[in-house]
């Protein structure tokens, strides 16, 4: 059977349009046929009916595709007493992201027992990721003087995960979690306190995310209360 491929370059559109559920206030039951299961790792997450985790040991992993929140860029340079910051420094912002992101998720994977694949196959499971509504508190914008911001939080971001059987494209899987980033006391602010607090985070959803499949292995096939299904 042929591999079912989707173009990297609407990879996060439709993310961002599955993920629109997921959003709100209370998650609904069901998402695109998904049903709502529990979950303590992540803030949503839905399986397709009686899903079985059980025949994938491969994982493919899809290029992470980041955005940051709507009208981050101007607001900051509207309201940050850090001085501007340019479209080069905000791509670089998330070319950053995207390189440390990917290799925490290619590292929690391989560390939790599987190999990782560049194509499709039996026994891949291809997962899709992206970080959307990035919101960074005190970017990098290199101004010529020091400039101090205080703060109680680096920022936050919203990590939308979505699995597939790598040869059909049956979607098994999603799930969505929002994260700030957030501290007791104020204190500096600044590109390296900052991406210190994101990998902190990025690594956290990238342990979770080989533990979650492995826990779904073992409770395969899973059922709608996030048990084996009898």
């Amino acid at each position: 059977m042929r591999t079912r491929q989707l173009s990297r370059a609407i990879v996060l559109p439709l993310l961002l349009m599955a993920a629109t559920p997921a959003f709100s206030a209370k998650a609904p039951d069901t998402w695109d046929g998904l049903l709502h299961v529990p979950s303590k790792k992540m803030g949503a997450v839905y399986l397709q009916a009686n899903a079985d985790f059980r025949v994938y040991s491969k994982v493919m992993l899809d290029p992470t595709q980041i955005a940051f929140r709507k009208n981050w860029e101007r607001d900051h340079n509207t309201l940050s007493a850090m001085g501007s910051i340019s479209n080069e420094q905000a791509q670089r912002i998330l070319d950053q992201a995207k390189a440390g992101f990917q290799k925490l998720f290619v590292d929690a994977y391989q560390k939790a027992g599987y190999e990782v694949v560049q194509q499709g196959g039996p026994g891949v499971l291809r997962v899709a990721t992206a970080v959307v509504d990035l919101d960074v508190t005190s970017p990098d914008t290199m101004s010529a003087g020091r400039t101090w911001t205080f703060s109680k939080d680096a920022g936050s971001a919203t990590l939308v995960l979505e699995a597939r059987d790598s040869q059909t494209g049956a979607i098994l899987g999603r799930a969505v979690d929002k994260r700030a980033l957030d501290d007791v006391q104020p204190y500096i602010r600044n590109s390296v306190t900052n991406g210190s607090e994101f990998e902190q985070l990025f690594a956290s959803w990238a342990k979770k995310s080989a533990a979650g499949l492995g826990e779904l292995k073992a409770l395969s096939p899973v059922n709608v209360d996030g048990m084996r299904a009898k």
